[in-house]
């Protein structure tokens, strides 16, 4: 049977992306369901369920992370990989991460209704806390699987109210006994949206994802002296809002100081947030993203720059430290390839294109060979509960996932 004549069930997978957006559904239409919550633990549940009832068998590491497994003709070989995360942004869209879940668990329902077996094992799977929105950094569970971090580390991740990764893990039911990492993977493949604008304005179905962006992450704190709002003489103030407010716009210029730069303040805590009280602490995050190593270096050092600027001008104490950084990322040229070769014998239009986003395909990358295929969203728009897909757009990246997985799970 050649590759080109399988196509995923764009119904099924559809249903199964509403069914799974009613937990944690919000007015909006989008979902929010942060990692590790009770929501989280309810969309592991059904997705667990459904792979079982494909007659996958169930694996679970010590930082959560699922594997559903469909056995191969020679189950001793290292198996294809494909998934992405399930938990969401606090106003996060339906199909960010979850759709390169379920498409995980569509692949194999598809090769059961054909009764295909491939030679090598195909898994899908579930990454924790991809997003970093409940806690810091981003995609810390791929991050340890993939070497980065260690595991006392993911574990010790706390949240804006002290809750740690391992304990919520545990709270949940997820903390699993497996290892992280150190197992073999013959080829891993992530689907999503594109979380930007060039596929639908380019008018193409299918992104043959190349690489992603380099990512810094900075947290910075500065302190002030609370004081009155009337009685204290502007010229004596230490307003750590002042200083934070010159930052923000510091970063705005530096992103737009570099051709594909993107940087970011995108979470601000003012203490003691008093409509007539001077802030005398101010935490804020900055993220600096290029596809270029150097460029991403200047552009942190540009920020530094500002922030030890601001704090002296207006009189404050600063904590200035960088929590992650992600290097530029370049996709397995043979993953690569099979996406492609499988976008073409079905008939999609589609184009190269780089991530701005993101995944955890960045850190499978570093122990395995990787890929990732990308479909357009509307408007660009992600992160958001009005970010939406068409359902011909969502089957179509699940039939060139299908494909390419079989192409290389048919490999030696």
């Amino acid at each position: 049977m050649t590759t080109t004549s399988l196509r995923a069930n764009t119904d099924r997978l559809w249903d199964s992306l509403m069914q799974m957006a009613k937990i944690g559904a919000t007015e909006k239409g989008g979902v929010c369901r942060l990692a590790l919550t009770d929501l989280d633990k309810e969309a592991r549940d059904l997705f667990v369920k459904w792979c079982k009832e494909a007659g996958c068998t169930i694996k679970i590491d010590k930082m959560g992370n699922v594997f559903a497994r469909r056995s191969g003709k020679d189950d001793s070989l290292a198996p294809v990989v494909t998934g992405s995360h399930i938990d969401s942004q606090p106003t996060g869209g339906k199909f960010d991460g979850v759709y390169g879940v379920l498409a995980g668990l569509e692949v194999i329902r598809s090769l059961n209704d054909a009764n295909v077996q491939t030679l090598r094992p195909i898994e899908a799977s579930i990454w924790t806390n991809e997003e970093g929105s409940r806690f810091a950094p981003a995609m810390v569970s791929s991050g340890i699987f993939g070497g980065v971090f260690d595991l006392e580390y993911g574990l010790s991740r706390p949240d804006l109210d002290g809750k740690t990764m391992g304990e919520e893990l545990k709270r949940i039911g997820y903390a699993g006994s497996e290892p992280v990492g150190g197992r073999p993977i013959h080829a891993f493949f992530e689907t999503h949206i594109e979380q930007g604008p060039i596929l639908e304005h380019d008018k193409k179905t299918i992104g043959i994802v190349q690489g992603g962006l380099g990512q810094r992450w900075m947290e910075v704190t500065m302190v002030g002296v609370e004081s009155h709002a009337g009685p204290t003489p502007m010229r004596i103030r230490k307003d750590a809002m002042v200083g934070a407010a010159y930052v923000i716009s510091e970063v705005n210029k530096i992103g737009n100081s570099f051709e594909h730069a993107c940087a970011t303040v995108g979470l601000v805590q003012c203490s003691p947030n008093s409509r007539n009280t001077i802030p005398g602490k101010v935490f804020f995050t900055i993220d600096l993203r290029h596809p270029q190593d150097e460029t991403l270096s200047k552009m942190a050092a540009m920020a530094k720059e500002a922030c030890e600027k601001a704090a002296k001008a207006n009189g404050l104490e600063l904590e200035y430290k960088e929590i992650w950084y992600l290097p530029p990322t370049h996709f397995d040229k043979d993953c690569v390839k099979a996406v492609e070769k499988a976008a073409n014998d079905l008939g999609y239009s589609n184009m190269p294109i780089i991530s701005g986003a993101g995944h955890d395909s960045f850190y499978l990358s570093r122990v395995c060979p990787a890929a990732m295929v990308f479909v357009p969203c509307e408007g660009g728009i992600s992160h958001n509960e009005i970010e939406n897909a068409t359902p011909e757009h969502i089957g179509a990246g699940c039939s060139v996932l299908l494909n390419a997985m079989i192409e290389r799970a048919n490999s030696l």
